[in-house]
């Protein structure tokens, strides 16, 4: 199996990330400063993608007598976000005496930006956030391409953002949440990461953390990239180094003793929220019981297939380690991964938890690098429908949490 780049650390003559053997991407027939050229099949090819799944649902909504808007732009999560933009936080739903529901649970980034939107704009709370998801997701699959082609070429670039696209749970990068948000700005700042680029990698870190409670996984790979350079070079770095190490955690630990604060406890009232909605880290108790019960007891199709995607994701961050993946991308993947997997509550959304774990798929992205066209485009082809199917069905269809 080929591996990854490991390289981190800037050498004379050479960008931080760039393996000795590899070619920078001019070498290969691409002038520099032409990036976003490059990049355009990938972009068009995640576009495609989207559009047939907004088309798909478009139609399922038709079939089934329902307002495609709404559930595009006012579904599970979405109003919550729409509510917070629109009067702040403050919102407390209860359900009997173990359950309790508090808007505090979500993060505030996201919801400051659709309030932006639509005092500047005369679009709605709801086309706000969908135009905001949609950016972000756009942005989010550049960002992607551009780690990608540094570390295995474009190609492969090509192949992960296809990949990430077509995921079976992608459909959530058409809604008004947060993931897409979230993708965007890791993507960003691990490539910043990978390109030394350490004051853009921490602010970065900074505002994913200030956009979901998982954002915590770009500064966990900030911050463990910034330690092993420190105890390389002996604590001689630039003054860089230690600003972007110290900026990339702020914005998750200023949202959490915000809530902490105002519920009373200062450094655990954010996780008393969590608690109430349901969600806990439970070293991935909660997780396994509930495995067991799809698997002895039988239960919705959805639960089934979450439980296989999610496995699939184990899997396939071993196989990412097997490559040696630069140590960036192995710790904000393993975060993820652990915070997903280790973590109790709403197992059906899952999935989603996983969509910016996009560095798992760099080992199916350099398999079908190598396979044959024919092949790659029938994979690529099966997870297509997988995906449409699948998405739709999730949005129009299951009455389940997304």
């Amino acid at each position: 199996m080929t591996h990854l780049s490991t390289t981190l650390v800037p050498t004379p003559g050479k960008k931080t990330g760039e393996r000795p053997d590899e070619k920078p991407e001019h070498a290969a027939g691409r002038r520099p400063g032409t990036r976003l050229p490059a990049a355009a099949h990938a972009l068009g090819v995640f576009a495609a993608a989207r559009l047939t799944g907004l088309v798909a649902v478009a139609v399922a909504a038709h079939l089934t007598h329902q307002d495609t808007f709404r559930l595009l732009g006012r579904s599970w999560d979405s109003r919550w976000y729409l509510g917070i933009a629109a009067h702040g936080y403050g919102r407390t739903l209860h359900f009997g005496p173990d359950v309790t529901q508090s808007d505090l649970a979500f993060f505030p980034l996201y919801p400051a930006l659709v309030r932006a939107v639509t005092t500047v704009t005369p679009l709605s709370s709801g086309a706000a956030g969908l135009l905001l998801s949609w950016l972000a997701a756009a942005l989010s699959a550049y960002g992607i391409y551009l780690l990608a082609a540094r570390l295995r070429g474009p190609r492969t670039a090509t192949f992960l953002v296809a990949l990430w696209a077509l995921l079976p749970h992608s459909v959530i990068l058409s809604l008004a949440y947060t993931e897409p948000v979230l993708t965007a700005f890791a993507a960003w700042s691990l490539y910043a990461l990978l390109t030394g680029r350490w004051l853009w990698a921490g602010t970065l870190a900074a505002l994913a953390g200030l956009s979901r409670p998982n954002g915590f996984a770009v500064a966990a790979a900030v911050l463990a990239t910034a330690a092993y350079e420190i105890g390389r070079r002996r604590g001689r770095v630039a003054g860089r180094l230690w600003a972007g190490a110290a900026l990339a955690p702020l914005g998750w630990a200023a949202y959490v003793l915000w809530v902490g604060v105002r519920a009373g406890d200062p450094l655990g009232g954010y996780f008393t929220v969590q608690r109430e909605w349901g969600s806990r880290f439970d070293f991935g108790a909660g997780s396994l019981a509930f495995a067991k019960h799809v698997l002895l007891d039988g239960d919705r199709f959805v639960f089934s297939m979450t439980l296989v995607l999610v496995a699939a994701a184990v899997l396939l961050y071993a196989l990412l380690l097997a490559d040696r993946p630069p140590l960036a991308l192995a710790v904000y993947t393993g975060v993820l991964l652990l915070i997903t997997v280790g973590g109790s509550g709403f197992f059906e959304s899952k999935p989603r938890f996983l969509l910016p774990a996009f560095p798992l798929l760099l080992p199916l992205a350099c398999a079908l690098t190598k396979a044959r066209r024919r092949s790659a485009h029938l994979v690529v082809g099966a997870l297509a429908g997988l995906s449409l199917a699948y998405g739709t069905y999730l949005v129009a269809i299951a009455d389940m949490p997304l």
